[in-house]
This record gives structure tokens, sequence and C-alpha cells, in this order.
């Protein structure tokens, strides 16, 4: 997936490596948003998931980057950010 010119601008303002990014697009569970847009964001089963895949230590080390999202809209992420209510599914 490629990263938009804002994307890229609000992970940088938000301190967001691009790993995270990755993280979010290979393991991040999907929410859509009703208005043609997925939102990627972190659950317990899909931080599972990325524990078996890279291993427990790394995800502990990156503990603070599992509460963020990225917006993505027609296979660009358009936005990222990081939560700070509760994402309801």
């Amino acid at each position: 997936m490629s990263m938009s010119t804002h994307a890229d601008t609000r992970a940088k303002q938000r301190g967001i490596p691009p790993l995270v990014v990755e993280w979010l697009e290979r393991f991040g569970e999907e929410q859509h948003d009703h208005h043609g847009a997925v939102i990627l964001h972190f659950s317990k089963r899909s931080t599972r998931r990325l524990e078996r895949a890279v291993g427990r230590d790394p995800v502990r080390r990156m503990n603070d980057y599992l509460r963020c999202y990225a917006v993505v809209k027609a296979g660009t992420v358009i936005t990222v950010g990081k939560r700070y209510k509760r994402v309801r599914t």
C-alpha cells in the first residue's frame, strides 16, 4: 500500500514509525467507516498474530504504538493517528 503525502506528514508529526504502519497493513483489524474507507487498528487478536510473526519481545518494545490506527481508501493510507478511545466493533 502506498501512503499519501498527508499520511506521511501526519506520521512524522505524531511520531509513528513506518514499521507500525506496515504492521497495521499486515496484521491490523479492519473496521469500515461507512464513507468508503477502512480503519486499521490493533485488537487483542491481531496483536497475538503479530507476536507470532515477529516475536513477543519486539512487540513488547513497541507497545506504545499498538494504539495507532491507519485510514485506508482505495489502497492508499490517507491518514494515521493514535487512538484515545476504545474502538467499538
